[in-house]
């Protein structure tokens, strides 16, 4: 009896939940209310459970409405993902291919995937934008760019799909004549709280009242990474940078590691993400790119 359950039956009840009425629904979605209405009714028979409460003024789900409208969902968006999929095939290689990238993630990775789109893709144009944090999924979301490699968030756009890449290892370090520098042993958060952190801020609002790795109460925000480091060098603060960005640094003694209570002797590792519009999934060099960026990003996984 289930194999009779319609998308349009599915559709409908979304609907009606979203917009918080069958007239509401079925003026959002142009049909008549008793149309809305037999198309719930419909698939409560279907299924044998009551999905709505109908006792009010308007229709309050049920417990059982709750737990299968997540399911409801999950149907409806795996079916637009297929159809969408199947419209970029057959539309054939995109006329152009928009990319962003979060400024934590490997640039090595992405020039040595450029050169190598250009051999593979030499008719289709690549556009790129460089962001950090929550700006690098802004152009994503908005339609500018079709593709992100980004860093996670606490929570996932619902709009988008995330593909898992190999993460950034992010080391905590300070300018050799900094006083952390020349701590001896593993440095307490107490400790840290007495010396200013340069913090890597978001010029989004997708982070908004969130804090990434911040330690301590005395914090300057740069929005760019290569002043951070320049700060960091300087000897103006402490604070994190991405390992591979770091590595003759290290090397001269121009920026020392610190020793830092329970942070991983390794660093830590930030998760990265090659996203997309759940909508508009990538076409073939769209996937080919994300492709060799899960590739080349593992080869170039830095050694210090």
């Amino acid at each position: 009896m289930l194999d009779g359950v319609s998308l349009d039956q599915l559709r409908s009840f979304i609907t009606a939940v979203d917009e918080g009425s069958f007239s509401a629904a079925a003026r959002r979605i142009h049909r008549a209310q008793s149309v809305v209405s037999d198309l719930v009714s419909g698939l409560e028979a279907q299924i044998g459970v009551s999905l709505f409460d109908r006792s009010g003024r308007y229709p309050k789900l049920t417990p059982a409405g709750v737990v299968l409208l997540a399911d409801a969902r999950g149907i409806v968006s795996g079916v637009d993902f297929m159809k969408a999929r199947a419209r970029g095939m057959a539309a054939g290689l995109e006329a152009e291919l928009s990319l962003v990238v979060d400024v934590l993630f490997p640039m090595g990775s992405i020039t040595a995937s450029a050169k190598a789109f250009r051999g593979d893709f030499a008719g289709t144009p690549l556009r790129l934008f460089v962001e950090a944090l929550g700006s690098a999924y802004q152009p994503v979301l908005i339609g500018n760019a079709s593709i992100g490699i980004v860093g996670s968030l606490p929570v996932m756009p619902a709009s988008l799909t995330g593909e898992g890449l190999p993460g950034v290892v992010l080391m905590m370090v300070a300018a050799p004549d900094h006083p952390l520098a020349r701590h001896k042993g593993t440095i307490s958060r107490s400790e840290l709280a007495k010396h200013v952190q340069l913090v890597l801020t978001d010029r989004s609002d997708l982070s908004a009242g969130r804090e990434f790795g911040v330690m301590s109460p005395s914090t300057w925000r740069l929005a760019d990474l290569f002043a951070k480091h320049a700060f960091l060098c300087s000897g103006l603060g402490w604070g994190s940078m991405p390992l591979h960005t770091i590595g003759s640094e290290l090397e001269m003694g121009t920026l020392v590691k610190l020793s830092i209570e329970d942070v991983p002797p390794d660093g830590l590792v930030l998760p990265m993400y090659a996203i997309y519009r759940t909508a508009s999934p990538p076409g073939p060099a769209g996937r080919w790119l994300i492709e060799q960026l899960k590739q080349r990003s593992m080869e170039l996984d830095p050694a210090i």
